[in-house]
């Protein structure tokens, strides 16, 4: 279990809140406004009243002891960004903030945010590669250049094994699974023998992908 500070309990706020608890953490939330705190009692259980650009609030709360602090603000940059820095002066261990515009990103991480959200650009790319190519199904970035991908398996590769087509070493991607009909099967064997009712989960760089999806 982690202990988790929420700053802001917009949309955002309230549905981060509640995926880290239903996950096991503790959280303690952070909100100003009384009416949005109000519309959180029945996701957080902790909920504190309090300004967090105030210095002495942000002591107070002694974030250092936090195994992750949220920045959930995004509707104020300004405000956003001086709580990032505060929580980092008061020695915050791990910060997330949330950024709608590139600039605003990489101010952020500038500083003292270690991971930024950027919510609108992350759910732009995922429509545009899950619904603008018939061969991709799914997509989820784990870094700049890899990602793990549900693709549909090229008709060159049907009725052949996985060790026949020499997918990592020719193609350079990892199979992590297989799907069928809904059911997720992981790691299969390299005798699998590849079939047109399954789809495959991979991982690999973008470059990758597109040599076997297009």
């Amino acid at each position: 279990m982690k202990s988790v500070l929420v700053i802001g309990l917009g949309r955002f706020g309230r549905h981060l809140s509640r995926k880290f608890i239903d996950e096991g953490n503790a959280v303690l939330a952070i909100e100003k406004d009384e009416t949005r705190a109000d519309n959180a009692v029945n996701i957080v259980n902790e909920i504190q009243i309090g300004d967090a650009t105030n210095e002495d609030f942000i002591e107070s709360l002694g974030v250092n002891n936090f195994d992750i602090c949220v920045v959930a603000i995004g509707d104020n940059f300004q405000t956003a960004l001086e709580i990032t820095v505060l929580l980092k002066d008061y020695g915050a261990q791990f910060v997330i903030a949330r950024a709608n515009r590139e600039v605003h990103r990489k101010l952020l991480l500038r500083n003292g945010a270690d991971y930024v959200v950027y919510a609108e650009k992350e759910i732009a790319e995922r429509i545009a590669i899950k619904y603008g190519s018939k061969n991709i199904f799914d997509y989820v970035e784990l870094s700049s250049d890899i990602a793990i991908y549900e693709i549909r398996i090229p008709n060159s590769w049907l009725g052949k094994t996985i060790v026949e087509k020499a997918v990592r070493t020719r193609y350079h991607v990892s199979i992590l699974a297989t799907k069928k009909d809904g059911k997720i099967y992981p790691l299969p064997q390299p005798t699998h023998v590849f079939k047109p009712d399954e789809t495959l989960i991979v991982m690999g760089t973008a470059k990758s992908i597109k040599e076997i999806t297009r």
